[in-house]
């Protein structure tokens, strides 16, 4: 069992820098893709980043812009989401999730595991 717990969430202005990171338990993470995703109140869950198990892939959500990066750490068992610029639409819950092996999806339901979420809160 896989445990995901992410951190890094805050209250910040427009045009601020967050950093989120998630931590997984277990000894699989350096095997698993690992995904960012978002929801904002009444919306639906949205793909935000994915990373390769090895690192060397990335791939990011449409709204992204060259504004957040993504990268992982394997020694840590970490994967960071480095988001500058924000804005207040980038206002959400953000969720850390893994599946085993290659995935090269953005959908939800393809990820196993989920952490609880961090709240970024971003004052226009």
């Amino acid at each position: 069992q896989v445990q995901l717990v992410e951190s890094g969430g805050g209250v910040v202005q427009a045009g601020d820098s967050l950093r989120l990171s998630c931590t997984a338990s277990g000894d699989t993470f350096s095997t698993s893709t690992m995904a960012w995703f978002r929801q904002a109140p009444g919306q639906e869950r949205e793909f935000v980043a994915r990373i390769t198990p090895s690192g060397g892939g990335t791939y990011y959500g449409d709204f992204v812009k060259g504004r957040l990066t993504i990268s992982r750490d394997n020694a840590k068992s970490s994967v960071y989401l480095q988001m500058n610029s924000l804005k207040a639409e980038d206002t959400a819950v953000y969720y850390c999730a893994a599946t085993p092996g290659l995935r090269l999806s953005s959908r939800p339901g393809s990820y196993d595991y989920w952490g609880q979420g961090t709240q970024v809160t971003v004052s226009a």
